[in-house]
């Protein structure tokens, strides 16, 4: 090699250290920016040129270091995992969030819970008959009946309007995921050209790795990384995005509690059509609580369980109150027998429409052809929350079963975050950025290129007097 040779050699040195630099100063300029991965200055060194007629037969240094690459230090199999997880967390925390949210409904134990009300009602029927001769107590009872049925009614609405919440919330993640695998077609387009030009796309990588992240998280999304550069995104095995193209997903089904069993909602391809099965997700999530009560629907169970209460409240009062007489009317003529205390609305909405009497009228106190005092009927109503069958029991059955499916809910999403936390502790002791090494790895290129300078310093010395001084020795 020639004396220019080892100019080039120390060339390339400066240039590999400054790269070094650049690189190391990239990753701390980053350290706190989400999303970015570590890259790292990939070289090898370059051999010695071949003896051949100008060499001498002497034995040549190599030719000094190249740049290959600047890698991005991440792991697909670490990348994969954390988007698994990533499902599993979206999943139960949509469901045990539902959950938490008709537990809510439910506001027991409390003054305002149906269970404060039940107990207000047989006292108001104690009370009545305690006092039949007197309007004031049934006037009390008809608040005390007014109060459970509001309750009652109140709350399924209240489910209707969180099942119209999170059907919506569903709807805007597809939306999302539409609009994320778009993202994600576009970055792979732009991914395979500036590689192909020998460009670093390892920017564009780290955010077209945030999108199929959030991709997963929402939909359960896998990923394929292609050869190209390209990565696929598949949804229940079925192609999202390949290449630069994409399918979007639409939501599809009932848009109200009361179509959920004869339409139940659903996520579908557009093109082409067909139902679109989902590996996890938030979308997932949302599509298991908003499914019909026979199909595991929460919040169509729920309000299954209204309706169910309100008939079995309904049946179980209407039933002591049908064998009384209501009282005289204002001309003395006796009252009616055979009369509902409460009335319930039509199937599959029973919970909305049960109602009491209007006035006190409608109240019967006593047995049919019994004297005005006979209280037989009251004292019977007021003794119907007590007992296997009662609908204090019945509801108290309700409640336990939601607050039991709440918890477990609670628990499983506690699960899936510890393992989400897990993956993503795992992704980031790999790819995140640690300041005490890129000052390492800065200070090591600082010196690296300090000492090719210096022996592009020397080589120039050594030409200097080689081309200026050679033959002045002896003037």
């Amino acid at each position: 090699m020639s004396t220019f040779g080892a100019l080039n050699t120390a060339y390339r040195g400066l240039t590999a250290a400054q790269q070094g630099m650049n690189v190391a100063g990239q990753n701390i300029a980053n350290a706190a920016t989400e999303g970015y991965t570590r890259q790292r200055v990939e070289q090898s060194s370059l051999a010695a040129p071949a003896r051949g007629l100008f060499s001498g037969g002497l034995l040549q240094a190599g030719q000094g270091v190249s740049v290959d690459a600047i890698a991005r230090l991440g792991n697909s199999f670490l990348d994969g995992g954390v988007r698994s997880t990533a499902a599993q967390a979206g999943y139960a925390s949509v469901r045990s969030s539902a959950l938490q949210g008709i537990e809510g409904v439910l506001q027991e134990p409390g003054d305002n819970g149906i269970s404060t009300a039940l107990q207000g009602f047989w006292s108001a029927w104690q009370g009545a008959a305690n006092q039949p001769a007197q309007d004031g107590p049934k006037g009390l009872l008809l608040n005390a009946a007014n109060s459970v049925t509001d309750k009652i009614s109140s709350a399924y609405k209240a489910l209707d309007a969180q099942w119209t919440s999170v059907r919506g919330q569903a709807q805007d993640a597809v939306t999302a995921v539409n609009a994320a695998a778009a993202q994600v077609a576009t970055y792979n387009t732009t991914i395979r050209s500036t590689l192909a030009a020998g460009g670093s796309a390892n920017e564009l990588i780290d955010a077209r790795a945030k999108l199929t992240d959030k991709i997963a998280g929402l939909a359960g999304g896998t990923v394929r990384e292609q050869p190209d550069g390209t990565v696929d995104v598949l949804i229940g095995g079925n192609a999202l995005v390949t290449s630069g193209s994409v399918r979007t997903l639409q939501l599809a089904g009932a848009t109200k509690l009361a179509e959920a069993n004869s339409n139940a909602p659903r996520v579908e391809w557009t093109t082409p059509s067909g139902t679109a099965a989902l590996d996890g997700g938030e979308i997932a999530g949302a599509l298991s609580v908003l499914a019909p009560a026979g199909g595991g629907g929460a919040i169509a169970q729920a309000a299954a369980a209204y309706n169910g209460f309100a008939t079995d409240l309904a049946r179980l009062v209407n039933n002591v109150h049908k064998r009384g007489q209501l009282p005289d009317d204002a001309s003395g003529a006796p009252g009616l027998t055979n009369q509902n205390f409460f009335t319930v609305g039509p199937a599959g909405s029973e919970a909305l429409g049960l109602k009491g009497p209007t006035d006190i009228a409608g109240i019967a106190l006593k047995l049919e052809n019994k004297g005005a005092l006979d209280t037989s009927i009251a004292d019977e109503i007021s003794q119907l929350g007590t007992g296997a069958g009662s609908p204090d029991k019945i509801w108290s059955g309700i409640v336990t079963e939601v607050g039991v499916q709440s918890r477990g809910a609670q628990q499983h999403e506690a699960l899936t975050d510890a393992a989400q936390a897990s993956a993503l502790t795992s992704r980031a002791s790999q790819a995140s950025v640690s300041l005490d090494e890129e000052n390492v790895s800065l200070l090591t290129n600082q010196h690296a290129y300090q000492a090719a300078a210096r022996v592009m310093t020397a080589v120039d010395e050594a030409l200097d007097v080689l081309i200026n001084r050679t033959g002045l020795v002896g003037r």
